[in-house]
């Protein structure tokens, strides 16, 4: 794979990704009580299909680092290693999800009922997401592969997930912005990444059609 195809598969990676995280997290605030299994489950199928995609931009920003910069393969690694553990860790938490509603009779709401997910989509995810974007934001300013603003955003973002991982001591009402498995904790950080993801998926992907930047 050349730099430029690499360039092209991240960016439209990152984009897709970005795409479906931003239609999956507006589901989760569509009903004030239990939702129904329709919507539980929309949204579930569409946050597991955003983090196969978000595999492919891990795996293929990871080629592109080694191809512009080879001494900095390992911030790269680190950004594919952390970002595969949070797609893992997400999913396993989708799975236990759907499961409990699948086997429900009833409508349920699966961020208070599944308690086996607080601390998985919480401070498990964000430390995760923290390591991932501080690696990413790091290949970036070393490698002067895209934008400074690219590095920079993603040093932001880790700080703010790093700032959610203590949240497993604040209770387990999501309506609560830091509670382990709260709306700030979960939605938010979700929200913020995938609007993070698009800008950078296009900035990827229109620096394709530019000359390699020099490393800085």
């Amino acid at each position: 794979m050349n730099e430029t195809i690499a360039r092209r598969l991240t960016g439209t990676a990152g984009i897709a990704a970005a795409a479906a995280l931003i239609v999956e997290v507006p589901l989760y605030f569509l009903y004030s009580g239990p939702p129904p299994a329709s919507n539980v489950l929309a949204r579930l199928l569409i946050g597991i299909v955003a983090l196969g995609l978000l595999v492919v931009f891990v795996t293929s920003f990871r080629e592109l680092v080694k191809r512009v910069s080879p001494e900095h393969e390992w911030a790269g690694t680190m950004a594919l290693t952390s970002g595969l553990v949070y797609a893992t860790v997400t999913l396993v938490s989708s799975g236990l999800e759907a499961g409990a509603v699948i086997a429900s009779d009833h409508a349920i709401d699966p961020t208070i009922t599944v308690d086996g997910t607080y601390i998985l989509y919480g401070s498990i995810s964000r430390l995760m997401l923290g390591i991932f974007l501080a690696s990413v934001g790091h290949a970036v300013s070393r490698t002067g592969l895209l934008p400074r603003w690219t590095c920079w955003t993603a040093y932001a973002l880790a700080a703010v997930n790093l700032a959610f991982v203590p949240s497993l001591f604040f209770g387990n009402d999501p309506s609560h912005f830091y509670a382990a498995n709260g709306w700030g904790t979960t939605a938010l950080m979700g929200a913020l990444l995938g609007y993070w993801l698009l800008a950078l998926g296009v900035a990827t992907v229109r620096s394709a059609r530019r000359a390699p930047r020099p490393v800085v």
